[in-house]
């Protein structure tokens, strides 16, 4: 294990199989399959940031990388990924040998560039969403977090305000003298055109009749935007004033009926609102949600008691009215801060439901954070609040705008991405038929990501060819490289580069890899020897024939022997009935190839846990499963 925790301490990568099968055929019957989780912003205190753009390659795009061949005499790079023969540019004149840059260092496989001509012009944004229809308790403790809240964000940071309850509240910031409200009725679904006119952004000069309205490259004037987005050092004095005065909505709520909650209304107009004024730019929209929408788009129960808010059993048995189009509803809105690059954050505060089901397609693909507590007086909302503007040794790094992209070897494709992301439709030859999570692609957006963000990635080895003529192949290295292009917190634009090589598995007798991984992880619990591994001796002692095999594992406190009929071996079968002696056995009947040693030796057993975790989680979410007992 130690072996696998220095990999990752060196590129941020998990992958539970470390040597890979070797065609097409034997990765196939592999249970767990060819993939990697990966850290794309995991912090590493030596790794070197260069301030200059990296050197691409013109075929395939891949980043210069220590696996790329070098000819310093002719001063030519030759990608390791489509071999096409690159020209250093003038500034790499002086390397050699012994003058090398830092990204053909060999301890330097993760590496960064920052170019100095790239920054944002735009500070992070908050756009706080409040949810006012609560009891007077919980506005209070509400006020109180917020309040508190405004004192830590970044003093560049720009801040924007919206209350909704029966109806939406936007509030202008920039006009401190008097309190000035947008107003927006909440069952009503609200248009960016709407948003532009009632809002008055033109009201001092035309609007542009053709083109898309977006920022000020687009029209709009800084006076416009500064009256609802400030920094957080100019309006923390008129943003503590709003939020001290504070009321609960004032609507009044007839006893048999729900109060009037207009979330995806409020949602709605903060994603047009930021849309119009910092288009492409690192924002997040922090929903504080304190019980279920009942208004307007997004609802998913009615305002009458006599109805109850959907179970889990209504949504199994799709009994669920409001779902299907709440659910079509923030999958509209996701799509949308997709492509505006910002992020959608909920903190949600009740002891009734407050509709994550049908919100998160819009939080997971944004790469947002889920805060759920019984209170807003609750120390995990309280924490959790504070940990998102903490600074210091447990700041998230919170980054945002991110791409994503992924190059890998010829002989392998790439069949998707489960994680925080969202699919950019970029479709090449490395993009897999079979599509799992978000596939079909090579390039994803990642709205929001900090250091503890993680994607796992699934592969498919389309290699064709016997095992035997890869091991006699000159080059037998699979090359993988994740890009990971971002904003940083300081507002600077960086690309990390990670370039991985994975080898493949020479000889027959992998096909049955995955099951042979079983037996290990059994045998280990009979063995318990110190060492915790097999010797090649103990292993040799196994004899398959033709059609029949004996085997026998002797070991401190536990001896197994069988004999059984070669065609009649079902391992899986005597796993899963509880026969572990026969299906230890039946596996060792299998073959005794050396491969199978190189396979144990490169599987890690706690990726390939965690890989297995994600594709169960994901496949609750998509598919109808069945369990037979």
């Amino acid at each position: 294990m130690a072996e696998f925790l220095d990999l990752e301490s060196q590129d941020a990568v998990r992958m539970p199989w470390n040597v890979l099968p070797g065609t097409k055929a034997e990765s196939g019957q592999c249970i767990i399959p060819i993939s990697a989780i990966y850290t794309p912003l995991k912090p590493f205190p030596t790794m070197p940031v260069l301030p200059y753009a990296p050197l691409r390659c013109r075929n395939c795009r891949s980043v210069l990388n220590p696996f790329s061949i070098v000819d310093f005499s002719t001063k030519i790079w030759i990608c390791s990924f489509c071999l096409h023969r690159n020209h250093f540019p003038q500034h790499y004149h002086s390397i050699s040998e012994t003058n090398l840059p830092a990204e053909l260092f060999p301890q330097y496989t993760t590496i960064e560039y920052e170019s100095p001509t790239e920054k944002s012009t735009t500070p992070p944004v908050f756009f706080f969403v409040v949810d006012t229809c609560v009891i007077e308790e919980e506005i209070g403790y509400l006020k109180s977090a917020l309040m508190q809240t405004v004192g830590m964000v970044p003093e560049n940071s720009l801040i924007g305000l919206i209350t909704f309850g029966t109806y939406v509240h936007v509030h202008e910031l920039g006009f401190g003298q008097i309190p000035k409200v947008y107003v927006f009725k909440g069952s009503k679904e609200v248009t960016k055109d709407l948003v532009l006119e009632q809002m008055g952004f033109f009201a001092k000069k035309p609007k542009p009749t053709a083109g898309v309205i977006a920022g000020v490259r687009d029209g709009l004037s800084h006076e416009s935007i500064s009256r609802f987005l400030l920094p957080a050092s100019e309006c923390e004095f008129v943003l503590n004033s709003v939020l001290e005065e504070l009321p609960k909505d004032p609507w009044p709520v007839p006893p048999d009926q729900r109060a009037g909650r207009c979330t995806g209304t409020a949602l709605s107009v903060a994603a047009h609102l930021l849309g119009v004024c910092v288009p492409g730019s690192g924002a997040r929209i922090m929903a504080f949600l304190g019980g279920p929408s009942t208004e307007g788009p997004g609802a998913i129960v009615s305002k009458i008691f006599s109805e109850p808010i959907r179970s889990h059993k209504d949504l199994d048995k799709d009994a669920a009215p409001h779902f299907h189009k709440a659910v079509k509803f923030y999958e509209g809105l996701s799509k949308q801060l997709v492509h505006q690059g910002h992020v959608l954050d909920v903190f949600a505060c009740a002891l009734d439901q407050v509709g994550i089901a049908e919100l998160k397609v819009a939080v997971e693909k944004t790469g947002g954070l889920v805060v759920l507590a019984e209170s807003f007086g609750h120390s995990v909302f309280k924490d959790s609040l504070k940990r998102v503007f903490q600074s210091g040794d447990n700041d998230l790094c919170l980054s945002s705008n991110g791409i994503f992209e992924v190059n890998c070897s010829k002989d392998i494709k790439i069949q998707g991405i489960i994680g925080p992301c969202a699919s950019l439709e970029k479709k090449g030859p490395l993009c897999s038929e079979t599509v799992v999570g978000q596939g079909n692609t090579t390039a994803w957006k990642m709205c929001g990501l900090d250091k503890a963000t993680s994607l796992c990635l699934i592969f498919e080895i389309v290699k064709k060819e016997s095992p035997d003529a890869i091991g006699q192949s000159a080059n037998n290295q699979f090359y993988f490289q994740f890009l990971t292009y971002y904003q940083h917190s300081s507002g600077q634009m960086r690309l990390r580069a990670t370039t991985l090589s994975r080898r493949w598995v020479a000889g027959t007798g992998s096909i049955q890899a995955s099951l042979f991984v079983l037996f290990v992880t059994i045998m280990r619990y009979c063995k318990k020897s110190e060492s915790n591994r097999f010797t090649r001796t103990e292993l040799d002692r196994v004899r398959p024939s033709r059609r029949s095999c004996t085997a026998t594992y002797s070991g401190s406190s536990t001896t197994i022997s069988s004999s059984f009929k070669r065609q009649s071996i079902s391992p899986s079968l005597f796993l899963l009935t509880g026969n572990t002696n026969e299906g230890v056995l039946a596996l060792l009947s299998l073959g005794t190839s050396v491969s199978w040693l190189d396979l144990i030796a490169g599987f890690d057993q706690e990726a390939a846990a965690a890989v297995m975790a994600r594709q169960v989680s994901f496949k609750m979410e998509t598919e109808v499963l069945v369990c037979s007992f």
